[in-house]
């Protein structure tokens, strides 16, 4: 045997070298092929990969190598989603400027990614943070606001007084941002929308051509776009009142009769009328604001109302009339800011009616119930049933009675039915530094003037300075002063930055032909999307994923290319976990800094103090439970990581990261230098096809795994097609050590077979042993094998034999039998013969290859 050991640092370093050398990854047009464009979400440059990039990049180089292998013409881009929030942060802790940050991380990063061997089209790198970049992105924006998809408006946001910027609803934790901690307050500012809600029902539509998307990727996005059908209806004042009416929508207006009471949000236009007069209403309504505005937080939060005093008359019972609260589950951004509260029938509204003590009338039925006894107590019925209790609705069904309700509705004068959406347009306004410029100036003559083209990019300064809170551009002493385009007298620059999500929106076009003057040239783009392979994480199933489907039809509407759909396939992969350790302090440990002692108890390095070990959690800083890919690769080779993160577990499922798994990987790494090391002596040469009568077992072996490891790549079952490698490779080891008798040329295949199947998972090693085995080209440039059909058949097939259904036994019997003997031997079968039980044979169903089914 060879003691010959793999140095994986010799050889990954060398071949990286031979691919750049030879471009092997440079994607161009070549209509002669079918072309694949696989895409991974790109990464922030926070400072180093983690075990997840390596994970994710690692499963979309194998579809990469795998396709091109296969003849397809493969894009396989990287870029860097390169503007935000850490930046700026960085630059106030560090006193750095964001871009030398920026950029330093890209270089580090950069390195870290070349040394996992992905055959990745570096020539066509993009960071979102370059100017050459964003002038593209300002452009779409201005081609965007000519075609009526932008607009500017005073909104609601939340304002976090410290950082001084606008937080998304996600960004507001217990009413606190989520960095500074500061109590957010809400404000009335001008902010640039997109509007995503012009194509509402487009991106639902959409959602059904997207079948490989994950099923639950696409109801994620169904439920938040959330279309619903209801109506609109009036709730007229008693009296008194600063207004006429209130204005709700509901999807229920079938159970209009069990109304008891009406709710506001705090930033309702009569809620600010009354908190001018009443300041334990105002402070009310200041406290409603700092709670929580994420859907999870308010259904979470203790449900707190302000009665008004103010009562509106019930549209179908004008005589009888309905409190009016200020509540804090009511936000003014949803549907008009106003609810009417059905206390039996939705357990929001009847926990609030239990708490202040407002009565619960039911009025739908459950099936079977009785009318006469039918209570609701501390759970709601919210499901359907007959109506009762309810005037001209009684004896509907509630769908029946939704369409009855809406038409009486409009009768009355009192609205009419209405179809509404939760999904918002999209507030893209930033107020921070490290971003985007928005290209445009405000003129107090001319008012909002676009950016002429040529002058674009609208770059950002860098003299600015992070010493006090806020966004640099509105202190700086000369950037946003500007004369207007249109009358050439002084004006003013935006000084909001485009959210960063726009970056991401439309990057993959950007990567058809990322030197382009355009934000495209429209021949790439119409070659290469949409993406035929999209990889991410289940994290941006709803927001990039969302607005990027919108950004292509926003993209579509203005010429710049012919789709709507920008991934036609997406996978979603699991997360890498760790075990977390503690010290006795209840410091967090990292796992380098943990070992084991002589009794196998695990240690403090270093000290030798106990250890705790807690919970598998996802790898994060903050619970020290992450594993350097550097040291990983420096150790034991990139292609053993990337073995190990696509062997241990189904891909889309989460991966425990342990030592053992590792070892596992780094010993089969070293198998297979040895296999192939060994069987060099007992191997034809090249293109020997002299096989013999011997070689059919090993031949089989060999093509059923090419057949089987094919369709484990393309259905993302890597774990799968790794399990069949080390299946596939005792049959190998086993020729390669001239145990087996097989023929030259079939040792060959079979060493050249596993090489090959290898390659896409561990390309560095594969490339080394298939010059080993005197191939005079690269694997690189080399095509994927094909399976025979005939030596991939088995030679036998097991039956299962049913009687009336039932199964009764099974038979091992030749692939090609005949039905009549088939039959024979199924009858011949004791426990069938028991079954029977002498009655006569009525029919024989045959599945082939499958079942025999006797009825008697």
């Amino acid at each position: 045997m060879s003691n010959e050991r793999y140095n994986p640092r010799a050889a990954e370093s060398k071949w990286q070298a031979a691919w750049a050398a030879a471009d092997a990854f440079r994607a161009g047009e070549d209509r002669s092929r079918p072309k694949y464009y696989v895409l991974e979400m790109f990464p922030y440059p926070s400072g180093r990969i983690h075990m997840g990039h390596v994970r994710n990049y690692a499963m979309g180089d194998v579809i990469a190598r795998y396709k091109r292998a296969a003849g397809f013409n493969v894009l396989h881009p990287m870029g860097w989603d390169a503007f935000g929030m850490p930046a700026e942060n960085a630059a106030m802790e560090r006193h750095v400027h964001p871009a030398d940050w920026t950029y330093k991380n890209i270089d580090t990063m950069r390195a870290q990614l070349k040394s996992m061997g992905l055959s990745l089209d570096w020539s066509r790198e993009i960071a979102t943070c370059h100017p050459e970049y964003y002038r593209h992105e300002q452009k779409l924006f201005l081609d965007f606001l000519q075609a009526g998809l932008v607009y500017r408006k005073e909104s609601l946001v939340n304002w976090d007084p410290v950082d001084n910027t606008v937080l998304a609803n996600e960004q507001v934790i217990d009413g606190r941002g989520w960095r500074s901690g500061a109590l957010v307050e809400r404000r009335k500012l001008s902010q640039w929308f997109l509007k995503i809600t012009h194509f509402a029902d487009d991106l639902i539509k959409g959602l059904d051509s997207l079948d490989r998307w994950p099923s639950k990727v696409r109801l994620m996005q169904d439920n938040w776009i959330g279309r619903s059908e209801g109506a609109r209806l009036s709730f007229r004042f008693k009296g008194g009142a600063p207004a006429e009416a209130i204005d709700v929508y509901t999807t229920r207006p079938d159970t209009l009769f069990g109304a008891a009471f009406v709710a506001i949000a705090a930033d309702h236009p009569v809620a600010a009328a009354l908190a001018k007069a009443d300041p334990v209403l105002a402070a009310f309504c200041d406290e409603c604001r700092r709670g929580g505005t994420s859907e999870e937080e308010i259904e979470k939060a203790e449900k707190l109302g302000f009665d008004t005093g103010l009562e509106v008359r019930h549209p179908f019972k004008p005589d009888e009339t309905l409190p009016v609260y200020i509540a804090n589950f009511v936000l003014m951004d949803y549907g008009t800011g106003a609810v009417f509260g059905c206390p039996a029938h939705d357990q929001r509204d009847l926990d609030f009616a239990r708490k202040y003590g407002l009565e619960v009338t039911p009025v739908v039925l459950p099936p079977g119930a009785d009318p006469a006894t039918f209570a609701v107590g501390t759970e709601a019925y919210t499901g359907d049933g007959k109506l009762y209790q309810s005037g001209f609705l009684d004896g509907l069904g509630t769908v029946d009675g939704k369409a009855a309700a809406i038409a009486k509705i409009r009768e009355l004068g009192a609205g009419e039915g209405t179809v509404t959406y939760r999904l918002r347009d999209w507030g893209v306004s930033r107020q921070r530094y490290w971003g985007a410029p928005i290209p445009v100036i405000h003129c107090e003559a001319c008012g909002i003037v676009p950016v002429p083209a040529a002058q674009l990019p609208v770059t950002l300064p860098e003299d600015v300075t992070f010493d006090l809170p806020g966004n640099p551009l509105d202190r700086h002493p000369t950037w946003k002063h500007v004369d207007c385009p249109t009358c050439g007298k002084p004006a003013r620059r935006e000084t909001d930055t485009f959210d960063t999500f726009i970056d991401s929106s439309w990057y993959f076009a950007r990567f058809c032909s990322p030197r382009s003057d355009e934000p495209f040239e429209r021949e790439a783009v119409d070659y290469w999307l949409p993406v035929d392979q999209y990889i991410g994480g289940i994290e941006h199933a709803i927001l990039h994923l969302l607005y990027s489907r919108f950004y292509t039809r926003a993209m579509e509407a203005t010429g710049h290319i012919g789709i709507d759909e920008p991934f036609a396939g997406l996978f979603t992969q699991g997360m890498v976990n760790h075990a977390t350790y503690r010290a006795a302090s209840g410091e967090w440990l990292n796992p380098a800094d943990v070992t084991t002692d002589a009794g196998g108890a695990l240690v403090r390095s270093g000290t030798g103090e106990p250890v705790t070990v807690g919970r598998v959690e996802k790898m994060s800083k903050s619970k020290k439970n992450v594993v350097d890919p550097d040291d990983i690769i420096e150790r034991y080779g990139a292609d053993t990581a990337r073995w190990f993160m696509l062997s241990d577990s189904p891909p889309e499922r989460d991966l425990e990261w342990t030592e053992g798994g590792i070892e596992g990987a780094w010993r089969f790494t070293q198998r297979l230098w040895r296999m192939v090391s060994e069987g060099l002596e007992r191997i034809g040469p090249a293109g020997d096809s002299a096989f013999g009568a011997e070689d059919a077992p090993l031949r089989r072996a060999t093509h059923k795994t090419i057949a089987g490891v094919t369709a484990d790549i393309e259905a993302f079952h890597f774990n799968k097609a790794v399990a069949r490698l080390y299946e596939y490779a005792n049959a190998v080891q086993d020729a390669a050590l001239g145990k087996t008798g097989a023929s030259p040329a079939a040792t060959r295949e079979a060493l050249e077979t596993i090489v090959q199947l290898v390659a896409p998972m561990m390309p560095h090693l594969a490339e080394e042993l298939w010059s080993r085995l005197g191939q005079g080209t690269m694997l690189v440039a080399t095509a994927w094998p094909t399976a025979d059909a005939t030596l991939a058949a088995d030679d036998e097939i097991t039956i299962a034999v049913q009687v009336q259904g039932k199964l009764r036994g099974t038979l091992v019997v030749p692939a090609d039998i005949d039905r009549a003997a088939l039959e024979a031997q199924a009858l011949a079968l004791e426990s069938v013969q028991k079954a029977i039980d002498g009655r006569p044979l009525r029919k024989v169903i045959v599945v082939p290859g499958r079942i025999v089914n006797l009825v008697v």
